[in-house]
């Protein structure tokens, strides 16, 4: 049998090793996080009815992944930096854009994976091909293995990439700064009026800096401080320090409502430095059997709202796509190729539209 090995346990992998299984196709994931548990996810996701829903339907996970919406969360406000808002969209049930949680839907893909899909803790440090066709990969502990077929779900630093293409990511010229308010509604109740039943944004056109907010499960506030600035002019904030940071990056928000400042200066975790990054618009390479790439590891693109919508549409399309024809896989990844290389271009053109800087390579 065709031996299918995904580099990477995020949304594009998971989904493709289940809707692979759902097939009675195995795979096995190669992860570097030693389990599930072993960092944070990452905040809300609305997944999409033109892109990530369909990714999500191949899997079979429909009725799951309903569960697991928060009602209420497609509701969005503007908001000046003095607090003034200036606009207040209210929640649309049927708005085709859906909440969930990175870390729930991430974990829904995990409980319907047949036992043993995942391998945990193999950060992978190289690929090659074999003279034979097969392809090697070689982990952190020195260890290896040989695949048929290599998919590459393994996000912006991809190690698969480099077989396919020499494209490597290029700063978007913004820069964000996560942060995390618990339990708002009572210790932050004037924040938590603020943002409102969803998602909330500010910014300053003036200086560049700006805030984005998602309310989360339990009144928690989860904010993204935003700064169109170069990479160097970060280096003056001491990250390691996180209360030092949090004053740092607080002071920035100067004369701001002191509702969005609360965001930032009372973070409950030390802030995290989130640099952005995107490969060139129209990423593509020349087809190398038995090789592929899905989610960011294809077409990493500075933040839209689309990267994980479009990795799991990845997912979902490949995994039908061998499905379809399992005696002839390279067919199978041809046939998906042939599919994202233009769907490349149009995304990557409207993510790069959100960030004038960007001017990738």
């Amino acid at each position: 049998m065709t031996q299918i090995t995904i580099i990477g346990a995020g949304l594009a992998g998971l989904t493709l090793a289940r809707t692979l299984a759902v097939h009675g196709i195995p795979s096995t994931v190669y992860e570097a996080e030693t389990s599930a548990q072993a960092r944070g996810q990452g905040g809300m996701l609305d997944i999409h009815d033109y892109n990530g829903q369909h990714g999500i339907r191949a899997a079979g996970l429909m009725d799951g992944f309903r569960s697991l919406v928060l009602e209420g969360r497609q509701a969005s406000r503007d908001v000046a930096p003095d607090g003034t808002v200036l606009a207040d969209v209210p929640d649309d049930p049927a708005g085709g854009r859906p909440e969930v949680q990175r870390g729930e839907l991430r974990q829904l893909l995990l409980d319907s994976l047949p036992a043993g899909s995942v391998v945990w803790g193999h950060k992978t440090r190289s690929v090659r091909t074999l003279e034979d066709g097969c392809h090697e990969v070689t982990f952190a502990d020195g260890s290896t293995i040989v695949t048929d077929v290599l998919i590459g779900a393994d996000g912006a630093w991809s190690k698969v990439r480099p077989l396919l293409s020499d494209a490597t990511p290029t700063y978007a010229g913004r820069s964000m700064i996560e942060t995390y308010l618990f339990d708002s509604g009572t210790r932050h109740p004037a924040t938590l009026a603020l943002v409102g039943g969803g998602s909330m944004t500010a910014y300053d056109e003036t200086t560049g800096i700006g805030l984005g907010v998602q309310r989360e499960r339990a009144d928690t506030l989860h904010s993204y401080a935003m700064f169109d600035k170069p990479l160097d002019w970060f280096d003056g904030i001491d990250f390691d320090d996180g209360p030092a940071a949090a004053r740092t990056v607080a002071a920035m928000f100067e004369g701001w409502a002191p509702e969005l400042v609360a965001l930032v200066a009372d973070s409950d975790i030390p802030p995290v430095f989130r640099p952005l990054y995107g490969l060139p618009i129209g990423h593509r390479w020349e087809h190398v059997p038995g090789v592929t790439l899905i989610g960011d590891a294809a077409h990493l693109a500075p933040p839209d709202g689309e990267g994980a919508n479009w990795a799991l549409f990845d997912a979902g399309r490949l995994g039908n796509a061998i499905a379809q024809q399992p005696e002839d896989i390279d067919a199978a990844i041809r046939a998906y190729e042939a599919d994202l290389f233009p769907r490349n271009v149009d995304t990557a053109k409207a993510a790069a539209s959100y960030y004038p800087d960007f001017e990738p390579h």
